[in-house]
């Protein structure tokens, strides 16, 4: 844990030395968060680059981790390192002393700081039984991502190829689990290093979320607000756990430490709370929201600078907002590797705010050219050589997830109180608006509405369009939407909040109804409730002597599922779960076909064997029970490796 902890600081301090060359003020909080993210991406991105022509070596990454803290030179400069001094001696005050103020910002972050640590802890764990993860929904997204951090220790796959499904580029977004490799590399183990990254991003996530939030809504308390809002969103789950608590004979604290289910996702729950459904599961987006999030930061600063902000700013810097426009760009570029629909989502915000504000079309265009330099290439290395069918991500498909439900009733149930409050939001909004002083820069009401089309747009695509080949997977857009919408709700809350202590029922109510689902199932993962096996004691052994016995580059054949052994091994699969390839739009079929033709033992077998490159065969309980997989057949082939019910047989 140590050496993540290490690794953590200098990418994040390095990263923190490019915050200074934007002129305006920061807290040093958000600079260590902007620059943990930022040197994530830089990291990230230069180890894919290196790692391609060298290998993933510990002085590849070493020479990586120099790179990302090269920033740091910046220091040189007198008026660089008296504001770093600055900004530090003014983090450090805030600590001291007693006042309402700072016991509240102490307690606020402290709290998320418990939660996130304590959440995120649940990802995953090993003990003598095998390895468990305590994440409702992470039971095949582990694999999945623990099949990409070992291919790149231990299956030098560089340049990556599908570990799931040999022969294909690996298109999806890797850049968080390669990450997570480069730990390893240096010294860490895998578990700690999960741990401590999404920990990492979750608290930069929280950071970044509660500046952007105070800046587009001029108001501190929203920004506080906001965090709750998204960590634990949900709909009226709360419901069905009060018809479950009154169901049976458990005391209320009881029933809470043995909660039977989750709330917010389940067959009458689509929507899923953010910290179950998204930040656990799809690393990609953990590190790809704060990111995006602080590209929106510097696109809503350019959609509402004045012409007298403009000259100001102009003065107070040294760089010309065009090229902080370009440079912001550049950070962007980096989404493709990290998280390609959040890239979608600032093509379509910038696409809005152009139309909005033509005037201001040198940064929009500097802003665009920045963002092709990085993500061009990236996009067409990951689109040639994959097994992706383009066509599969694009279709319609009215109501998103909804099934045969009513699609009014369906986001009621699944967001509870969300659309009356935006509602609301919105009609104060208006209302505020007409009070605006012409020229006053503090007066956004108008800039916040407009600001808020291209999410809203991008809510009305999902729930017309199909954006991927699992429906449920435009959750990856909508969530886009779902921020912005509670940043509003949040300011609204906010506005009433201040209005008196006669006001304030309204808002408690408002933000307990908006949380209480959500706040059941992550209180659910953090009780450590859930005690999943994803990988029992045999499949850690036998993998372990896959690595032990066999060549990096080996071809497996397993069964088409989530956790075949040979994830952990490194080593690359001739297909894994249709589940994944599905959602990634590989036609899976036939070598699906193969696969089961092959494990049937009948004549053909040796012949697909030899079509399909096979050099070993993994013969489990599971290829046993849903493939009927005959052990007699592939006696005839050397016996590598074996831990109870596992067998490894060499082919060729």
């Amino acid at each position: 844990m140590a050496i993540s902890l290490a690794v953590i600081f200098i990418i994040a301090f390095g990263g923190l030395a490019l915050t200074y060359l934007d002129a305006r003020e920061r807290p040093f909080m958000w600079r260590l968060a902007a620059g943990n993210i930022i040197g994530c991406a830089i990291f990230g991105t230069s180890v894919f680059v290196v790692a391609c022509v060298f290998a993933l070596t510990t002085v590849a990454v070493l020479a990586c981790l120099a790179l990302a803290l090269l920033p740091v030179c910046v220091f040189v400069r007198n008026d660089f390192r008296r504001r770093l001094a600055r900004d530090w001696q003014s983090a450090s005050g805030k600590l001291q002393g007693a006042s309402a103020r700072r016991f509240t910002s102490i307690a606020f972050y402290g709290f998320f700081l418990l939660l996130f640590w304590l959440f995120f802890g649940q990802s995953m764990y090993e003990t003598t039984q095998g390895i468990f993860t305590g994440g409702s929904q992470n039971l095949g997204d582990l694999p999945f991502h623990l099949g990409a951090i070992y291919s790149f220790t231990d299956g030098n796959n560089f340049p990556p190829q599908n570990p799931s499904y040999a022969g294909a580029r690996f298109s999806y977004p890797f850049v968080a689990d390669l990450l997570t490799a480069a730990f390893t590399r240096l010294g860490a183990d895998i578990q700690s290093a999960i741990h401590l990254q999404n920990f990492a991003w979750a608290f930069s996530l929280l950071v970044i979320l509660e500046r952007f939030v105070a800046s587009i809504t001029q108001s501190r308390l929203a920004g506080r607000i906001t965090p709750f809002l998204l960590f634990f969103s949900g709909g009226l789950g709360f419901l069905w756990f009060a018809s479950d608590y009154w169901q049976q004979g458990k005391g209320l604290l009881e029933f809470l430490w043995s909660l039977p289910r989750d709330y917010t996702i389940s067959n009458d729950f689509r929507w899923g709370n953010s910290m179950v459904v998204l930040f656990m599961t799809q690393r990609s987006l953990l590190l790809g929201m704060p990111l995006t999030v602080l590209v929106l930061g510097h696109l809503w600063r350019t959609f509402t600078m004045s012409e007298v902000e403009e000259e100001k700013t102009k003065t107070a810097s040294d760089a010309s907002a065009i090229y902080l426009s370009f440079a912001v760009g550049l950070l962007a570029g980096t989404l493709p590797l990290i998280h390609l629909h959040s890239l979608a989502v600032l093509f379509v915000v910038v696409a809005f705010l152009f139309a909005m504000r033509p005037d201001r079309w040198k940064d929009w265009i500097a802003f665009g050219i920045g963002t092709a330099v990085i993500a061009i290439p990236e996009l067409i290395w990951s689109m040639s050589g994959t097994a992706n069918r383009a066509t599969e991500f694009i279709g319609w498909n009215l109501g998103w997830d909804n099934g045969d439900a009513n699609l009014v009733w369906f986001w009621i149930k699944n967001t509870g109180l969300l659309f009356p409050a935006l509602v609301g939001a919105i009609w104060l909004l208006a209302r505020l608006r007409n009070n605006d002083k012409p020229g006053d820069p503090r007066s956004r009401t108008r800039e916040l509405l407009l600001f808020y089309l291209p999410f809203a747009f991008l809510f009305v695509v999902s729930n017309v369009v199909r954006l991927a080949p699992w429906e449920w997977d435009n959750i990856k857009i909508l969530i886009y939407w779902y921020v912005p919408t509670v940043a509003l709700i949040a300011y609204a809350i906010a506005w009433v909040w201040v209005r008196g202590r006669a006001f304030r029922i309204a808002p408690i109510a408002a933000i307990f109804i908006l949380c209480f689902a959500g706040g059941l199932d992550v209180w659910r993962t953090v009780s450590s409730q859930n005690r999943i096996e994803v990988f029992n004691r045999d499949a850690v052994r036998i993998a372990e002597q896959i690595r032990a016995k066999t060549a990096p580059d080996a071809l497996f054949l397993n069964a088409p599922t989530y956790n075949p052994a040979v994830v952990l091994s490194g080593r690359r699969s001739y297909m894994r779960y249709t589940g994944h390839l599905l959602s990634h739009g590989i036609d899976y079929l036939p070598r699906e076909d193969e696969v089961k033709r092959i494990y049937s033992g009948a004549g053909v077998s040796d012949i697909l064997l030899r079509q399909a490159s096979i050099d070993y065969v993994l013969v489990s309980p599971e290829e046993r029970n849903s493939l009927g997989a005959r052990d007699e057949f592939f006696k005839k082939y050397p016996l590598v490796a074996e831990s109870g019910e596992y067998r490894v047989y060499k082919i060729k």
